[in-house]
């Protein structure tokens, strides 16, 4: 249980309101949210407000390469069921962005807070968090993301000594050892469907061997631990056997393993499986992912890959050909400029769906679809794009700054 609240000292309501001054400025600007300038004004009037802000509430960090803003969400409306609840929902997920969201949050209970990857183990030991939940590690655009091997072994010595409770996927050799420094974890067998960064031993090098969904290495007797929170087809598996329908309006089975993951969360903090599940239901779409608009009297629906690991995943969830797939890739600060990760991702599932490419990267993308053999259209716009599909829904797949762009532009 968190502890009583304490009153903010001056300089920190100086600070509070500083941040959210400027932050309403951007906002009045059109410059986004403000959430980012407000926080960083705020930390720059108060070093240690991340802190302050983060003493009355049982904090909850999620972390992860692909998933994390999902499962923040789900985690956040599971635990509404035992107390308020203040989160950075709309992902702004570095210490200016979290700080922002607990401005907001002097009566919450509880904080739940997506943090990015390399900001993990400096946010936890501003907070102190009750629970840390690790989702997965792979590779994302390589001049702004650490080699996931790095990132894990930042996250092990960071968390090695925390007292929270660790909340980590099994099927993940690079979560399970960054994990394993920690004295409390509760391991949740959540699945990874993209392998291509854990096939050599995170602990010795060796090479991992995978007979099934198990794994281990020959070489030191690195494996997977055993499971408490299993996801089973539609089903969650408690640790005391018993299974729990989920049913969400999320699509796809990485959405599953989020709401296992976070059913595990809840559980921690006294919420039962089955009405955790309950709750998270009422999520349809998560910061305007898989939200579907109508644009040019056309249905499309919106879709985030921002790494192979995420690309993957959306296409396992889209609808069979002939559905048409718009396709839009930036390379702005906020993706990475590298664009080389485009090649790890398998674009012939896209086989018989019409393509449309556009972004400001769309000759790179291109040209990867070439060289996979695949039928596409370069478009210069959303506009342009739609007016070429076919008829039926379209799946409009995008990664960060692109998403960002589309969004605005069917005003969602």
């Amino acid at each position: 249980m968190a502890g009583n609240t304490e009153p903010l000292s001056p300089r920190a309501k100086l600070a509070v309101t500083a941040g959210k001054a400027a932050a309403a400025v951007s906002r009045a600007a059109g410059r986004g949210s403000g959430s980012v300038i407000g926080g960083r004004v705020a930390l720059k009037l108060d070093p240690d407000l991340l802190a302050r802000l983060a003493r009355h509430l049982d904090v909850i960090l999620v972390s992860a390469t692909n998933g994390k803003t999902t499962t923040t969400r789900l985690i956040a409306e599971a635990l509404r069921a035992s107390g308020p609840v203040v989160s950075n929902a709309l992902g702004a997920n570095m210490p200016a962005g979290i700080t922002s969201a607990l401005a907001g949050g002097s009566d919450a209970r509880y904080g739940v807070i997506e943090v990015d990857e390399k900001y993990l183990a400096g946010v936890a030991r501003d907070v102190t968090p009750k629970a840390i939940a690790l989702l997965n590690l792979s590779r994302d655009q390589l001049d702004r993301a650490a080699e996931t091997r790095m990132l894990a072994e930042h996250w092990r010595e960071g968390l090695a000594g925390s007292k929270a409770l660790i909340i980590a996927n099994a099927d993940d050799p690079l979560i399970v050892w960054a994990a394993s420094s920690s004295a409390n974890v509760v391991w949740v067998a959540a699945g990874q469907e993209w392998k291509d960064d854990a096939w050599s031993c995170p602990s010795c090098g060796g090479v991992m061997q995978r007979p099934s969904e198990d794994w281990f290495c020959a070489e030191c007797g690195f494996r997977r631990p055993t499971p408490s929170w299993a996801l089973s087809g539609d089903h969650v598996l408690d640790p005391h056997g018993s299974a729990w329908p989920i049913k969400l309006q999320l699509p796809g089975r990485a959405n599953k393993a989020n709401a296992t993951t976070s059913a595990a969360v809840a559980a921690a903090f006294g919420v039962p499986p089955q009405v955790a599940l309950e709750r998270m239901f009422s999520v349809q779409a998560v910061a305007g992912r898989y939200d579907v608009v109508t644009f040019m009297e056309r249905e499309l629906r919106l879709l985030l890959a921002k790494n192979p690991a995420g690309w993957l995943e959306t296409f396992s969830l889209i609808d069979p050909p002939p559905t048409p797939v718009i396709m839009s890739v930036n390379a702005r600060g906020a993706d990475g400029t590298d664009t080389s990760w485009l090649w790890d991702v398998d674009y012939t599932r896209l086989a018989g769906h019409p393509i449309f490419v556009l972004g400001d990267r769309k000759l790179d993308l291109a040209v990867r679809l070439e060289v996979a053999g695949l039928d596409f259209h370069v478009c210069e716009s959303l506009d342009e794009a739609v007016g070429m599909a076919p008829p039926g829904r379209i799946e409009v797949i995008a990664n960060y700054t692109a998403f960002q762009d589309l969004r605005r532009r069917v005003g969602n």
